[in-house]
């Protein structure tokens, strides 16, 4: 047996002999629960309310490694729901269980077969925990923990009160009453859930030439690669092309409509990406690689009806569309 220590040991101090011994934190929790007598004293809220954080934190893995799934350092995100003792925690844990499963599934689009509650034993169980369970989703190394959901009834508050001195009580505000509150915990790893995403989306398809589709012929023979990220979720919203570069009136078409799509008020945060290298093909392929839903291209066309040619990443279907109706259009559609 070997003493092995989770957490990353540090110093602090400039002075070598006189340092202090410090550790990273290997969770994110203990800051809402130090700082819970601030928020009474400020907010004064009503019970049940929640605080939320998202944050760093550390551990010094045995086995990191599947890529970016096991890391020393990670991002986590987190509630600190807390309630009165004599509320029913188990009728409030399956609500949660309820919006967190609406999260992965309606507001991500994570593909529901890929996911799946756990149960912890009894056993595995952490010492602060009357219940957990998991979310899983199913990498391609297997199914592994991706969220969390924890009763950790009175457990930290009850622990920071009795070894800080300081009440850390709830008062309430009908009854005077005073009690230690519990806490449900619906945790969720953020550098998991962006590989969960890139693993649903990733899709590698024949690249079809242009007598089998419309989407701009065939690259070299290659597959084609796809992101189909949920539309909402791609870092851009929409690509726009002109059909070629050496013709001044096509480009400048082109550059107007970016400009256009880039600061229209009705869809002020869209980011939209501007491209003319290489030919229309490639420029199709490299945008469907990085997720971008809608490419649009600007062609002769363009200069006698002002509309142009709109792309689906999924389908690789194009259509027409009026240059004044394009922010709807992506709008409605992303």
């Amino acid at each position: 047996a070997r003493k092995f220590n989770l957490l990353f040991e540090t110093h602090i101090g400039i002075v070598s002999e006189d340092k202090s011994l410090a550790y990273l934190r290997g969770e994110i929790a203990q800051g809402m629960f130090v700082n819970f007598k601030n928020v009474l004293d400020t907010m004064s809220p009503k019970l049940p309310f929640g605080l939320a954080q998202s944050g760093a934190a550390f551990r010094n893995e045995i086995t990191p490694g599947k890529f970016t799934f096991r890391t020393l350092q990670f991002n986590l995100a987190e509630f600190e729901y807390f309630f009165n003792p004599k509320e029913d925690w188990e009728k409030l844990f399956e609500t949660w269980k309820e919006e967190m499963w609406k999260w992965s599934t309606e507001i991500l689009q994570l593909k529901p077969e890929n996911l799946r509650w756990r149960p912890h034993t009894d056993e595995e169980c952490s010492h602060y925990s009357k219940r957990t369970e998991d979310i899983e989703y199913q990498y391609p190394f297997g199914f592994k923990e991706l969220y969390g959901l924890a009763y950790r009834t009175d457990f930290d508050l009850k622990n920071h009160m009795e070894k800080s001195g300081v009440d850390l009580r709830y008062t309430d505000q009908q009854t005077q009453e005073k009690f230690i509150p519990h806490v449900l915990e619906p945790t969720f790893g953020m550098d998991r859930t962006l590989l969960a995403i890139l693993f649903d989306a990733y899709y590698e398809e024949p690249a079809r030439n242009a007598s089998q589709s419309d989407a701009g012929g065939e690259i070299d023979g290659k597959k084609r690669v796809v992101l189909k990220l949920p539309k909402q979720l791609a870092p851009y919203k929409a690509a726009v092309f002109p059909l070629v570069r050496n013709k001044e009136e096509i480009t400048n078409k082109a550059r107007e409509v970016f400009e256009k799509l880039k600061t229209d008020s009705r869809q002020p945060t869209a980011a939209i990406a501007w491209d003319d290298r290489g030919n229309i093909g490639k420029r199709y392929f490299a945008q469907d690689e990085i997720g971008t839903p809608f490419c649009i291209t600007v062609d002769y066309d363009t200069l006698q009806d002002n509309t142009v040619t709109v792309r689906d990443r999924d389908t690789m279907k194009q259509e027409r569309v009026i240059i004044d109706d394009l922010t709807t259009y992506v709008g409605q559609r992303s």
